[in-house]
């Protein structure tokens, strides 16, 4: 019996939101994260690069099992990005999904931090300190409410009006105290869980800042030219976690500083997939715990399969037709 051929789907942002929450997000996370530890799931490391002050990335990943490899691909320029996941059938190379991928990259950078939370922060955490106002941010306050009891949030962020205005929209969307911080120091300090979402460029959280059992997700400086946190935190860090080691050894500046080329300090670095796949939870023991982010294609595919599902369920996206395959015409001349 034939297989019914199924056009290729065009899933716009709108539909993303509408087909996927935060809790939902970190569940896709985690699943495609054991398959990674199990060797069902395999990363592209992150190829960039840089211009002017702007950014050209591109991320991937293949799950055999399921039949689906695919790659993310963004321009990051001061006027915005246009992020779009592309899945391909990893059998034939055919055409399954192009979704727009802006609201799903916020989701999976705040999924990730959620599952690091969930498997490093203290079970009772519940005072929480956010570093950046920028557009990350909102997902990743949603990701920590989700799996931690959270009683207070403190915000900072360099630009007091924005900072302002993050706090009262946190207070409209969520049921917690939320308070404004003048530095960051102010706000990190006795915060079980902190979370750093900026554009830094040298470290602007250090160990004396941050009190005795806390966790943290360094989220922001996913480029060798940025650095969030100093070197006394990766000293004082009983666990340290990326969700790719190979990336950090190229992209993470604070991790490359700190671990020099040492295999064997390298060796100390857990990956989250075998972290979540060990189930491997805070030990009482533990100083300060660190999630260093850098963005993988396992996270995005993880959520982008889960999404294309969905559509093909539901009825939701856009068809279109098909690319056809076409041999060229060579001359008697080719370029290569």
């Amino acid at each position: 019996m034939n297989t019914p051929v199924i056009s290729p789907l065009w899933i716009s942002e709108s539909e993303v939101v509408s087909m996927m929450n935060i809790g939902e997000a970190i569940t896709a996370l985690e699943r495609g994260l054991v398959a990674e530890a199990e060797g069902k799931a395999q990363n592209m490391v992150k190829t960039h690069v840089e211009w002017d002050g702007s950014t050209l990335h591109a991320i991937g990943a293949v799950f055999p099992g399921i039949g689906i490899c695919g790659t993310k691909t963004w321009a990051h320029t001061s006027d915005g990005a246009s992020p779009l996941l592309v899945l391909f059938d990893s059998n034939n190379g055919s055409l399954k999904a192009v979704i727009e991928a802006f609201a799903l990259g916020q989701m999976r950078t705040a999924a990730a931090s959620g599952v690091a939370t969930r498997w490093l922060a203290a079970a009772g955490a519940d005072q929480f300190a956010i570093i950046g106002t920028g557009k990350q941010a909102i997902t990743q306050v949603a990701a920590v409410l989700a799996v931690r009891p959270i009683r207070n949030i403190r915000v900072f962020s360099r630009d007091e009006t924005r900072r302002n205005q993050f706090v009262t929209r946190l207070r409209s969307e969520f049921q917690v105290e939320v308070t404004a911080a003048a530095s960051v120091r102010d706000a990190v300090k006795d915060a079980s869980i902190i979370t750093v979402a900026t554009r830094a460029t040298d470290p602007i959280v250090t160990a004396d800042m941050i009190h005795t059992g806390a966790h943290i997700n360094s989220v922001g400086a996913i480029l060798a030219s940025r650095a969030e946190i100093s070197q006394d935190v990766l000293g004082r860090s009983t666990r340290i976690v990326t969700d790719s080691v190979p990336q950090a050894q190229q992209l993470s500046r604070e991790m490359i500083e700190f671990f020099g080329k040492d295999p064997a300090k390298w060796g100390t670095v857990q990956p989250l997939a075998t972290v979540v796949a060990n189930r491997s939870s805070r030990a009482a023991s533990d100083d300060l715990t660190l999630f260093k982010a850098l963005g993988v294609g396992i996270s995005d595919l993880s959520l982008g399969i889960e999404l294309y599902r969905k559509a093909l369920a539901s009825g939701v996206g856009h068809q279109f037709p098909a690319p056809q395959r076409v041999t060229p015409r060579l001359g008697s001349h080719c370029e290569n």
